[in-house]
């Protein structure tokens, strides 16, 4: 049994241990194969890293290390837990996505209207690197704020005099399975920041709300335990479950989590290809080495001044691919082998697409057997997480309507990035959308008030959506076309009656 002076004592690139639930491991090896790089566990260089390692890694995921790097329990461990920065120890240049004006008490469920007053709520009670974390994107910032700024640059034009019966119907097909409302969960990582349950907490919701949950790679839950709390949620009324990959540094890794989707029951593979390398997310960045800082600097650089004397590596020196957590060569040569992996019985998607070329691509993807590669392709710029100054869905779907329009009849399409009202999505709609994923939405949802606040979430949306159809004069949610928007901000004009 080590004791914490032994686990101390290891503190270095060339030998770190770290304690997580009072056990001591040996991830030396491990430290370049980390997805979030090697400086995130450099951090806990020889102490006890459970309260990082908790809301971020789904359970079992140190365990699964080789048994020769299980060091045992640590025998003096104190109960503590060890103090880590406060909010007025870090300060970073994050600023929430939505920002109202602030409120002296927390909203109760009842009194949130919107989505937005849920995140409001979400960023009273987020901490410091969940708030870094869930409100980062990409250098500037521009393509996560622009996400937003588009859809409301999108009229509506409401005909009127036109019964559409007591209900209209809002219910569509979502990646070739039966949903209540036009919207699924998009993947995001790390949902246990907001809440203990995470990941759950959305099964429970698509589960209840009939509507689908796309899981990504990086859940903090397994995938195995989302999908089997969804399958037998007793107030299960329908829904479906996606699994959203990203193809590993090692190409042929993905083979595995695509056999433990399959046998988890996943009916949708959602190939994420907008991801060869980690977009540069200075909120996220600056938090960590804000934090390390206030830890007394990480092992990697302990005992390095910030001099000119401290040469970094020559440009294009640096070892290993830049940012590189994922496979950097995954390629369209590459999808009969994910087709093949995957199976002909369920559909694939390629999530990231921004461009009417790679659109079009898509519907060419043909296999030995003639059949398409490719069931449906999703728009998306991650969240504005990847490539700043990348197209929103929505000028993506525009791209497309003039450039390649016929990839609407040859596949469908899928959306997210900035969607927050039902309005939103009645818009993406009338662009020729399926139907459009929330991610953050949720993410704030939950973090607010767990599974009750994502329930209400889809309540809230299936309101606003329903009173668009309704004051729209549209009865049906397939009836909707380009007739019913007011592009003119983009420069697109109506022809004459």
């Amino acid at each position: 049994m080590p004791s914490v002076a032994d686990v101390a004592a290891h503190n270095s690139r060339s030998s770190c241990w770290v304690i997580v639930s009072g056990k001591a491991y040996d991830v030396t090896e491990f430290l370049d194969e980390h997805p979030g790089g090697a400086r995130s566990i450099l951090r806990f260089a020889g102490r006890d890293a459970t309260a990082e390692y908790e809301p971020l890694h789904p359970p079992g995921t140190i365990e699964s290390l080789p048994k020769d790097k299980h060091l045992g329990p640590v025998d003096d461990l104190t109960l503590e837990p060890e103090p880590t920065a406060t909010t007025s120890e870090i300060q970073t240049s994050t600023s929430p996505l939505i920002m109202t004006t602030s409120a002296p008490v927390i909203l109760p469920l009842s009194a949130c209207m919107s989505l937005e007053d849920l995140a409001q709520v979400a960023a009273i009670k987020l901490s410091p690197r969940a708030a870094a974390y869930y409100h980062s994107g990409a250098e500037t910032r521009y393509s996560r704020d622009r996400n937003r700024r588009d859809w409301s640059r999108i009229g509506l034009r409401p005909r009127v005099l036109i019964n559409v019966g007591p209900t209209p119907r809002m219910r569509t097909n979502v990646m070739g399975f039966d949903s209540s409302l036009p919207i699924f969960i998009s993947p995001a990582a790390h949902a246990r920041f907001g809440h203990p349950d995470g990941e759950l907490c959305l099964a429970r919701t698509a589960a209840r709300m009939d509507i689908a949950q796309c899981v990504s790679t990086y859940a903090s839950m397994t995938a195995p335990d989302i999908a089997a709390e969804f399958f037998n949620d007793p107030h299960k009324r329908g829904g479906a479950m996606f699994f959203q990959l990203y193809i590993p540094r090692v190409k042929k890794d993905a083979e595995k989590l695509i056999a433990v989707a399959k046998k988890a029951g996943y009916q949708a593979l959602v190939v994420t290809v907008d991801a060869p390398v980690i977009g540069k997310r200075d909120d996220d960045d600056q938090f960590q080495a804000l934090a390390a800082a206030a830890d007394g600097g990480d092992s990697e650089n302990k005992g390095k001044e910030d001099t000119e004397e401290t040469l970094p590596p020559l440009p294009s020196q640096e070892p290993g691919t830049l940012r590189a957590a994922h496979n950097a060569t995954f390629e369209w040569s590459d999808l009969p082998w994910i087709r093949h992996c995957w199976g002909p019985e369920h559909p694939i998607l390629l999530k990231g697409i921004q461009t009417a070329e790679d659109a079009l691509l898509a519907t060419q993807q043909i296999g030995p057997d003639g059949k398409r590669l490719v069931d449906g392709i999703y728009l998306s710029n991650h969240g504005g997480h990847q490539l700043d100054y990348a197209p929103t869905s929505v000028q993506t779907l525009l791209d497309i309507r003039r450039r390649a329009p016929q990839v609407f009849d040859q596949l469908p399409v899928y959306v997210d990035g900035g969607v927050l009202r039902g309005t939103d999505v009645i818009k993406a709609l009338c662009l020729g959308a399926r139907a459009v994923g929330l991610g953050r939405g949720f993410l704030y949802a939950l973090s607010a008030y767990g599974t009750a606040g994502a329930l209400r979430a889809v309540q809230i949306l299936s309101d606003e959506i329903q009173t668009t159809l309704r004051l729209l004069g549209v009865a049906d949610v397939a009836q909707l076309d380009e007739r019913y928007l007011d592009l003119s901000e983009f420069g697109i004009e109506r022809a004459k009656l």
